[in-house]
């Protein structure tokens, strides 16, 4: 007889298997996102024109997640789950050889190149306005407290 803490050998048998398809569908999953997350992918091959070779350069990730499935009570109902997964590749610059020296050339976002500026230049026409408001809003508040009304 076996106890009820013991885990019969086709339910032993069944996790195993689960757990094995498991395994598989990741590996399959990480070696699809992998192979397809690539700085070619982004940018292309490095390529070399009069002397000077130009070599892309980007950030790439990935993950993923799997599931496993398994034999459930008496009744011998299965229940379970999958995953998937995703890949991102971001530009991040290049770097041109030229002459034998190597230079790395970062790509800019020229959002941050405008609105950076922009906002310093509002903040500080903004800032005396508003510091003379305030002055102005507290002078007020003084005088009135002072002449009780």
């Amino acid at each position: 007889m076996s106890s009820p803490d013991q885990t019969p050998p086709a339910a032993a048998l069944t996790d195993v298997t689960a757990a094995h398809a498991s395994v598989n569908l990741l590996e399959r999953l990480a070696d699809k996102l992998g192979g397809r997350a690539s700085v070619s992918a982004v940018f292309g091959e490095p390529v070399t024109r009069d002397d000077i070779t130009v070599i892309p350069v980007a950030g790439i990730g990935f993950g993923f997640g799997g599931g496993a499935g398994r034999e459930t009570g008496t009744a011998k109902t299965g229940e379970g789950g999958g995953g998937g997964g995703g890949a991102a590749a971001t530009p991040l610059g290049f770097i041109e050889i030229k002459n034998g020296t190597a230079t790395y050339k970062p790509i800019r976002d020229p959002w941050v190149d405008i609105a950076l500026p922009l906002a310093a230049l509002l903040a500080g026409t903004a800032a005396p306005k508003i510091v003379r408001a305030l002055r102005a809003r507290r002078a007020l508040s003084r005088a009135r407290f002072t002449r009780g009304g």
